[in-house]
């Protein structure tokens, strides 16, 4: 690929009255003479020249450039400017998020200056579109979203370009040959964006490190983490550090916390679960309530702030969990060892305990660092056959150990007890408002090398639930303990916004296809009314795609200092509190409680929403790479089933294709209308569907049809599908 050049000839120059006018008001505090348009035009010859002087002329006559001082010329702003985010769409143009309007405002090729797929900008809105929609111009970067790039390195003999990765990327990147750091033509590689020059067509890079041939399981993975700036190894400094932390569990330490080591505790967890950052507790009382504790690993109690340990954790603020591996927040000595509550050792944590009726009311309740110790390991499997047979016998195809075994009966009587207490907290959020999603997860069986040799899914059971509750108890109280003291003491929520009218009824409009209905009247009902729809579709083909669609509507959820509630487990305080060792806002959490239980003043509100907002983006990083990497671990096993046919159900339809999510594995890919050759289809935006002009035939989203694989692409994560039919049944 080369480097266009401009044109010298003395044809006209084209569309120059908005060329001239874009580049006067991109900088419209600087004035420019015929000679300095004439260099960001990137011509030089007399004729051209002359068009530009005449074009100044016609301009300043229609008053709408100024002449501020003889051959100095500057843009007349009579527009006001906006600010807002750019989400780039196909074929290079785009549109604007911005909270000035309440509609995106579309951005053509012509007009985006440079900007890129997530830059904050600065833009105008000189003319409303057919059917009344906005279009404006990008007038200024005011942020980059990011400065690297993945992508596959094409060399040349004196300079190589980057093609990079994903659709929203409508240039490549131009790297000097004596920047490419030893890449291969055709490596996928790691590229930082340096500048982009006013006369250049692409903007230039060098290479950061090459990530390995396109198409490997281990360059794939990488590349994944790559794109969103997620590390996948530990500086050598920040494990050598963490190797030398004193892990021991010391008499003084134990001193200065409430001994809870005779408490009957037990963790319960995935079958393969390699750390275990919460236990429970459980004691009957004498006056007839039960003691619960819920005891979360003191991670804070190693990571002191300050320390290179510290740094890390918070630029990394969550672990990553990839389909065929996590991405620690914190090293191995302290994620897997010092910091996990495995079974028959004493570990420090750091307790949230509650003494409960048998209404799973909380009569009392106590916050601070202990030391316990964990009697048993349990899988969700055991837990669950223990709640399902009410008794302590655990069959052989659900144990640990692969044999038949008996817990302890106090254990089995204790995971009993909670789960009937958990049922109760659980009605009652339900009661109060709390929405229901049990969305299916898609997990996959890996062999050795990492192939996927099968799909499962992993659906929420009562033991899972029992867990849930437990720590949404302890996450709740934790918050409502500071949240109500007064003076307002600054902490650290996780909130959940109420959703969105317009995306509620886009819900609406959609699942009314499926024949169900939604009540939106007030709050209560609208709750309510998606419960009602979570629980119809259960079991159902449309089931992945309509409680995908309702999560979609949902407002995202974040971290703030400023408690507004979360909407979705209905609560007025909700923190997060008992996973530090994989996030970094409940390492903050423990903090900011042990502080003011030690009576400490309320601290700085403004460097904890600082901290808060970088928790909150680094989540939603790490959220998309778990997207992608299960996308890509989905298009490498089909990959292996390319002459089956599949029945799977329309997800999506646009006007250039349909999109199918396969029943049996839920793996989603597309068939491009293109393909559809039995007959000339049309999209009807009202209503989802693809109708064919000749016979009528028309696919809509919810329907069942039947598909074969066309290509796979694991470089570019597209899965393509021939479309064979409906089934014929």
């Amino acid at each position: 690929m080369t480097r266009k050049k401009k044109s010298k000839s003395n044809k006209g120059i084209s569309n120059l009255t908005n060329t001239i006018l874009s580049i006067l008001k991109k900088d419209r505090n600087q004035s420019f003479n015929y000679k300095q348009i004439a260099a960001k035009l990137g011509v030089n010859d007399a004729s051209s020249r002359n068009q530009i002087i005449k074009k100044l002329h016609e301009l300043l006559a229609k008053k709408e450039i100024e002449e501020v001082e003889r051959g100095k010329y500057k843009a007349i702003v009579n527009t006001e400017y906006h600010v807002g985010k750019l989400d780039m769409a196909a074929r290079g143009s785009g549109y604007i998020i911005s909270d000035d309007f309440d509609e995106d405002v579309y951005i053509a090729s012509n007009n985006i200056n440079k900007a890129l797929n997530g830059d904050e900008v600065e833009f105008y809105v000189y003319k409303r579109r057919k059917k009344g929609k906005f279009e404006g111009e990008i007038t200024n970067i005011i942020n980059r979203a990011k400065s690297e790039y993945v992508g596959v390195i094409q060399v040349h003999k004196n300079y190589a370009f980057v093609v990079v990765d994903g659709g929203k990327m409508y240039t490549d990147i131009f790297v000097p040959i004596n920047k490419i750091n030893k890449a291969e033509d055709g490596d996928k590689v790691l590229v930082l964006l340096e500048d982009w020059p006013d006369k250049a067509d692409s903007p230039n890079g060098k290479v950061l490190k090459v990530l390995g041939k396109p198409g490997e399981h281990n360059t794939e993975i990488h590349s994944i983490l790559a794109e969103y700036g997620l590390p996948y190894e530990f500086p050598h400094e920040v494990e050598e550090f963490a190797d030398k932390l004193d892990t021991s569990i010391t008499k003084e330490e134990i001193a200065k916390r409430r001994d809870m080591r005779d408490a009957l505790t037990f963790t319960i967890d995935p079958k393969d679960a390699k750390d275990f950052d919460d236990a429970l507790s459980f004691e009957v009382m004498n006056n007839g309530l039960y003691e619960i504790g819920i005891h979360i690993a003191d991670v804070s109690h190693y990571l002191q702030e300050g320390t290179v340990l510290d740094d890390e954790a918070y630029e990394r603020a969550t672990s990553v969990y990839l389909v065929d591996r996590v991405v620690p927040m914190l090293p191995e000595v302290l994620s897997n060892n010092a910091c996990s509550l495995r079974p028959h050792e004493e570990k420090y944590t750091f307790s949230a305990v509650f003494q409960i009726n048998d209404k799973a009311e909380v009569k009392n309740q106590w916050f601070g660092r202990t030391v316990t110790y964990s009697d048993a390991r349990f899988a969700y499997e055991e837990a669950q056959a223990i709640i399902e047979s009410k008794t302590n016998t655990i069959p052989i195809e659900v144990s640990l150990t692969g044999k038949e075994y008996q817990t302890d009966q106090k254990i089995a009587d204790a995971v009993l007890k909670m789960d009937e207490l958990a049922k109760i907290m659980r009605r009652k959020r339900m009661k109060d408002g709390a929405i229901s999603f049990d969305k299916v997860e898609v997990k996959f069986d890996l062999d050795e090398q990492a192939n996927p040799v099968g799909v499962y899914f992993k659906t929420s059971k009562d033991a899972n639930k029992l867990i849930e509750e437990f720590m949404l108890l302890a996450n709740r109280k934790v918050a409502e303990f500071i949240g109500k003291q007064s003076p307002k003491k600054t902490f650290i929520y996780r909130v959940h916004d109420e959703p969105d009218e317009s995306k509620l009824a886009a819900l609406q409009g959609i699942v009314s296809k499926f024949g169900y209905k939604l009540n939106f009247k007030d709050r209560n009902s609208i709750s309510s009314s998606l419960n009602g729809l979570l629980r119809d579709v259960q079991g159902k083909k449309e089931q992945n795609l309509v409680d995908t669609l309702t999560i979609r509507s949902m407002s995202k959820a974040e971290y703030t200092t400023n408690n507004i509630g979360h909407y979705g487990l209905a609560f007025d305080y909700y923190s997060h509190f008992t996973s530090p060792i994989r996030r970094y806002p409940d390492v903050m959490a423990h903090r900011l409680l042990q502080h003011y239980l030690d009576g400490g003043k309320s601290a700085n509100e403004d460097v904890y929403e600082d901290k808060c907002v970088h928790s909150s983006n680094m989540e939603n990083l790490a959220t998309k790479a778990e997207r992608d990497s299960i996308k890509y671990m989905q298009i490498r096993f089909m990959e292996d089933h390319k002459n089956e046919e599949f029945v799977g159900v329309i997800s999506g339809v646009t006007d250039w294709g349909i999109y199918v999510e396969i029943i049996s594995n839920k793996c989603e890919g597309m068939v491009s209308v293109r393909d559809m050759n039995d007959d000339h289809y049309q999209f009807d935006e009202s209503q989802y569907v693809m109708v064919g002009k000749k016979t009528g035939m028309t696919y809509q989203l919810g329907d069942e049809v039947v598909v074969k694989v066309k290509n796979t692409d694991l470089v570019k994560k597209h899965l393509d599908f021939n479309l064979i039919g409906k089934p014929k049944n």
